[in-house]
């Protein structure tokens, strides 16, 4: 798989580390009921076979965080962001 990188062009899978889903914001730690929320963020995830949007490392380049847009079942990229630029992108920066 190839992810085209904003910054550095089209690279190589193996120069990215993923994160995970990009959806879900970070439960508020100070709500009353934040013990079951960090729960549902951390286990109770979907497993989505079609488009889902993720977040993915850079790491062999220009070290930034990117939001992929993944089809799970082709691996086919359908779109790329900067995180830091891309509304709503989970807080990374």
């Amino acid at each position: 798989m190839r992810i085209p990188c904003p910054f550095c062009g089209e690279r190589d899978l193996h120069e990215f580390a993923m994160r995970g889903e990009a959806g879900p914001p970070r439960p508020d730690p100070a709500a009353e009921d934040a013990e079951a929320r960090f729960y549902d963020y951390l286990y109770l995830r979907d497993n989505p076979a079609g488009p889902n949007r993720e977040h993915w490392y850079h790491a062999s380049g220009c070290r930034r965080w990117l939001v992929v847009d993944r089809d799970t079942r082709t691996h086919a990229i359908l779109g790329v962001a900067m995180a830091a630029i891309e509304p709503n992108n989970g807080g990374e920066a």
